[in-house]
């Protein structure tokens, strides 16, 4: 904020018309006589957010995600600006303009003994329907003043309810369109510049003016209540820039401790101005950002999930829960920038996948394996090669994606649609070409999924499963012994391939996946059909002209690269007898 402070001061001193932050570029104030340059270095996207979002008033951050520009007014300690923010992929466009300047100079070019009264309320009045102020939504109004046809209308507003500790005499308030302006008592007769006389017949004209209903108890618990939101939002915020900066992948918040996250795959303490949460910080932090539904599905389960966005830094995929000590909260960062899948490596095998008409493909791995990043790869290459339609159903979005060749709609359980199974039903109406089960966590999603890929669709699913092998094992086991050989003949048809992954630290830091792949070859096929899926693994060994490979050659390649160490690749292995003998017999040691 020291540097944006800087930059508003020099806009006044200087005597400009405009000052403009964009994202890589360096910071400019326009005038009459052309642009000047206000800093030596450009301004990143994400330094721009972090200067700009915090003075958003609430209601118009709000709008922000469904609107490519907004404005606001801010009153700041040197006086009233406007914003303009615009959203460019590189991040805000920040147009900010004085409002007080010309205020200002009106006052000063029209001292008492020059100006009479009436005509120091007229410069007033123009002043204010040229100009619209905002304040906090925490703020109450002591006074409206709406100016309408070059006259001042006057309303009296008073308020009974007891002002909270945090409140700071209001300023301003905006309501765009209407060229309102609000202020206290004390700021009016100072604004209009008029004599004790002009006052006392200014006040005077005040008396046939009705009063509206005097506020409510409700109305002051609102405002609290709205002032902890605006005060709990910004904390959390800063808490997600934190994060980023330093490239974590998640941030956990517990009752009594101070916030944590997850680098590189351990957790480690998030360098923070928060100490130890309190219950009642932690209550302030996690509901300031949970959306009304998922206020009221936590009242009724002590847990919900749902996603929340900061422009220009990142999506986070929220997880809310009820422990022991009071509430908590898990926080995983998504990128909005979507990582290729030229930049994962991922093989020729798996891209083919890609190129499917119809069949079942499951990207598989433990919770935080990245099965999301790699499946959002897949479908991004689909998204430029293909012209078709994709759906998606995740719990809640992570990537978003645009259309580009392909049209892609994207449906969150629970916010579009009731359940995965019901969003799957309603998909086969939707004329789909491809489409990606978030999860198939039950029996009855699994079993529309596997349907869908026979009727002629590729479907993209996730399964929480170690190796390839065991993913066909999980889903056969889903169902009942009556079913599971009517399933195996529908899998061996359908199933075209299945990629199993694991994140491991990179020597250096940073982390890098493992990818055992299975191809369901004609051989894989009978197996799956057969019911002899354990000898999956041994087929799998001998398929690798394919683009087969077992996890305990993914892993060995990594450690030959000098990308792992042999004991973090030892420790992911699932199989460690084979691996420690891999290990053994390419000269590395424990």
């Amino acid at each position: 904020m020291e540097k944006l402070n800087e930059y508003l001061q020099t806009l006044l001193s200087s005597c400009s018309d405009e000052l403009h932050l964009e994202p890589n570029k360096t910071p400019y104030l326009v005038s009459g006589s052309g642009t000047t340059d206000v800093a030596n270095s450009p301004l990143l996207g994400t330094q721009i957010s972090m200067l700009i979002f915090p003075l958003i008033p609430s209601a118009v951050k709000q709008e922000l995600p469904n609107k490519p520009e907004i404005e606001f007014v801010h009153n700041h300690t040197l006086g009233n600006f406007s914003f303009q923010v615009k959203k460019t992929p590189a991040g805000f466009n920040v147009t900010i303009r004085p409002l007080l300047a010309d205020f200002t100079a009106n006052q000063a070019a029209a001292p008492d003994s020059s100006v009479n009264g009436a005509a120091k309320m007229n410069v007033a009045a123009n002043f204010v329907s040229k100009q619209t102020f905002s304040a906090p939504d925490a703020e109450i109004p002591e006074y409206s003043f709406q100016h309408s046809a070059g006259a001042i209308e006057v309303e009296i507003v008073e308020y009974e309810a007891e002002a909270s500790p945090s409140f700071s005499p209001p300023s301003s308030i905006s309501n765009f369109g209407n060229e309102i302006y609000t202020a206290p008592e004390s700021e009016v007769k100072a604004h209009s510049g008029a004599t004790q006389s002009d006052q006392a017949d200014f006040l005077k004209s005040l008396q046939s003016v009705t009063a509206p209903p005097v506020a409510t108890e409700q109305t002051a618990a609102a405002a609290v209540v709205s002032t902890s939101n605006l005060r709990g939002k910004a904390r959390m915020d800063k808490l997600f820039y934190a994060m980023a900066a330093i490239g974590a992948s998640d941030l956990h918040l517990s009752t009594s401790m101070p916030p944590l996250m997850r680098q590189d795959g351990k957790m480690k303490p998030l360098e923070s101005t928060e100490s130890a949460l309190t219950e009642d910080v932690m209550k302030e932090l996690l509901t300031s950002i949970m959306p009304e539904r998922n206020r009221e599905e936590f009242k009724q389960r002590n847990d919900t999930d749902f996603a929340y966005q900061i422009e220009g830094l990142a999506r986070f995929r929220c997880n809310i829960f009820m422990d022991r000590k009071g509430m908590g909260g898990v926080f995983r960062i998504i990128p909005t920038k979507i990582t290729t899948a030229e930049q994962l490596g991922l093989s020729k095998a798996i891209m083919d996948l890609c190129s499917l008409s119809k069949g079942l493909v499951v990207v598989t791995g433990p919770t935080g394996s990245g099965k999301s990043t790699t499946l959002c790869a897949m479908v991004n290459h689909i998204n430029f090669e293909r012209e078709d339609h994709i759906i998606t159903i995740e719990d809640p979005i992570e990537f978003t994606h645009e259309n580009h060749k392909c049209l892609v709609n994207q449906r969150e359980v629970h916010n579009h649609t009731h359940s995965f199974k019901d969003a799957l039903r309603a998909a086969l109406r939707e004329d789909p070409d491809i489409l990606l089960v978030g999860e198939m966590r039950d029996l009855e999603t699994i079993s529309i999924a596997i349907e869908t890929a026979e009727t002629g669709h590729l479907v993209f699913g996730t399964l929480h499963t170690t190796t390839a092998a065991s993913t066909v094992d999980r889903i056969i086991d889903q169902f009942p012994a009556d079913r599971q050989q009517q399933i195996r003949v529908m899998l061996s048809e359908s199933l075209k391939g299945v990629v199993a992954q694991t994140l491991l630290p990179k020597k250096g830091g940073g982390r890098v996946a493992a990818l055992e792949v299975l191809i369901v070859t004609p051989a894989i096929s009978n197996l799956i059909r057969e019911g002899k899926t354990f000898q999956i693994p041994s087929a799998m060994q001998t398929g690798k002209q394919h683009g087969m490979i077992m996890l305990n050659d993914a892993l060995i390649e990594l450690v030959q690269k000098g990308i792992v160490e042999p004991k973090d690749a030892y420790l992911k292995a699932v199989e460690k007898t084979g691996f420690e003998a891999l290990l053994t017999r390419n000269g590395f040691k424990l």
